[in-house]
């Protein structure tokens, strides 16, 4: 997105008048939703993602309980 300045206009007008246009174009919006989007992910990598995350949770509750950590 280009602004130019117009004669006799000051930094924080132009500011102003960029600040709108990107609002209206909605860039910041739609950069905001692609940031937080997950990507699909099949049951099965769900699943096995799950079975790690339980399994490491009863290593570290087991390490715990030995005083290890």
């Amino acid at each position: 997105m280009e602004i130019k300045k117009k004669p006799r206009e000051n930094v924080s007008m132009m500011l102003r008048r960029f600040t709108q246009r990107v609002r209206q174009s909605k860039i910041l919006v739609n950069a905001k939703k692609a940031r937080f989007q997950e990507k699909n992910i099949s049951r099965n990598e769900r699943r096995k993602m799950a079975l790690e995350r339980n399994k490491r949770k009863k290593e570290r509750a087991r390490l715990k309980k030995l005083g290890k950590i």
